[in-house]
């Protein structure tokens, strides 16, 4: 299993927008600038974020993107299930007899997924824990 730069660069586009967004609407240029990333890149992935309801968007010269719930109320599965599809552990389709280890390996990504929000990545952010880390 491997999170793909679809859903990395997409939560890192959304802590962006919960650090530095507030009430006032930030431009993808701007985000893509401080992290970094391809500003055409952060344009393909905010259609899937804005049509999930994670994001609005605000048109005019001052226009960009404003997180469309609380960062607390956001969470990390939703968005890379958003942005990846179902998370596969392995194959379905081949029989290795081993399915019941697997199942237990991808219950246990989704609950550490499922246990993060939007906030905590933005506290682990702010408090220095590097880019996001998760043990299982």
């Amino acid at each position: 299993m491997k999170i793909s730069t679809k859903g990395r660069y997409g939560l890192m586009l959304l802590v962006d927008l919960a650090i530095h967004g507030g009430e006032s609407p930030i431009s993808l240029k701007s985000i893509a600038e401080r992290q970094g990333l391809s500003d055409h890149y952060l344009e393909q992935l905010i259609a899937p974020l804005r049509n999930a309801g994670f994001v609005r968007s605000v048109r005019g010269a001052y226009g960009g993107y404003v997180l469309a719930r609380p960062a607390t109320e956001v969470g990390v599965r939703d968005v890379i299930l958003t942005l990846e599809g179902p998370l596969d552990i392995v194959d379905e389709d081949f029989d290795d007899g081993l399915s019941p280890l697997w199942d237990r390996l991808r219950e246990a990504v989704d609950q550490v997924l499922q246990s993060v929000s939007l906030q905590d990545l933005v506290e682990m952010r702010q408090a220095g824990q590097g880019p996001y880390m998760f043990y299982i």
